[in-house]
């Protein structure tokens, strides 16, 4: 049976790839802050479908917490989820530098760090994936969120071009405005934003699984925010900041 490790697994597209992830038989390492939460949502996943769910307490804004969870990246998994995240409510000049650092950490060194402990097993194997949760907004100029989100994206393709391999795979996904807790969490306004244009966690997860079978090194789900995206590309960067700008805050 096959581990999956997925950080962020309680809630939105984490618990999603728990979801579905279980429904096909992997076996689960969910990493969360939460501890109630997290083994809540353990036992509910193990009642459900009959399989293995280890809940692995950790804040990987942390060096504590990453140091755990690599330790558990290199027992060996086959398929590393990266998806801890959060957002900012305000602009750049108004969050302070503290919460700013904190989600580099979490959006970048976290990626990094838990991305290299389970790649070296995986290669050994010869078999494995990592899925690193960007965003839409990694290309579009919107804040240092979508900053670190672009980190995610290259990150993800350089380090594809490294391990390339039909068996060991490396992809970025990168969904639009999925229907969450995370808005509401960072406090942000999304009544400026299109009901069209929001997404469910779980389409989401299965674009990205089918993705990922097809060797896609980024997975833009639903042709929505392919097209954007391609639009996107032939805007001036600074149109579409001051317009970004304006949405979801």
């Amino acid at each position: 049976m096959p581990t999956a490790l997925i950080t962020g697994a309680t809630a939105g597209i984490g618990a999603a790839f728990a979801r579905r992830l279980a429904a096909d038989g992997f076996s689960l390492v969910l990493v969360a802050r939460d501890e109630a939460r997290l083994r809540e949502v353990a036992g509910q996943l193990k009642l459900r479908y009959g399989v293995n769910v280890e809940p692995l307490p950790a804040d990987l804004a942390t060096d504590d917490g990453l140091t755990r969870v690599e330790g558990r990246l290199r027992d060996g998994v086959d398929l590393l989820v990266n998806n801890a995240g959060f957002g900012h409510p305000g602009n750049f000049l108004e969050v302070p530098v503290e919460d700013e650092t904190r989600m580099l950490k979490l959006h970048c060194e976290a990626v990094l760090r838990l991305t290299l402990a389970a790649l070296p097993g995986m290669r050994e194997r010869d078999r494995g994936a990592v899925i690193n949760v960007a965003s839409v907004a990694a290309f579009f100029t919107r804040g240092t969120y979508s900053a670190s989100k672009a980190w995610v994206v290259n990150f993800s393709e350089s380090t594809a071009s490294e391990v390339a391999g039909p068996r060991i795979k490396v992809m970025a996904l990168c969904p639009g405005f999925v229907r969450t807790e995370f808005h509401d969490r960072a406090s942000m306004d999304t009544s400026q934003i299109p009901g069209f244009l929001w997404l469910k966690a779980d389409n989401v997860v299965n674009a990205a699984m089918r993705d990922l079978a097809l060797g896609k090194w980024v997975s833009i789900p639903d042709v929505r925010y392919k097209t954007i995206v391609a639009i996107g590309r032939l805007i001036p960067r600074r149109l579409i900041g001051n317009r970004g700008a304006k949405i979801g805050r």
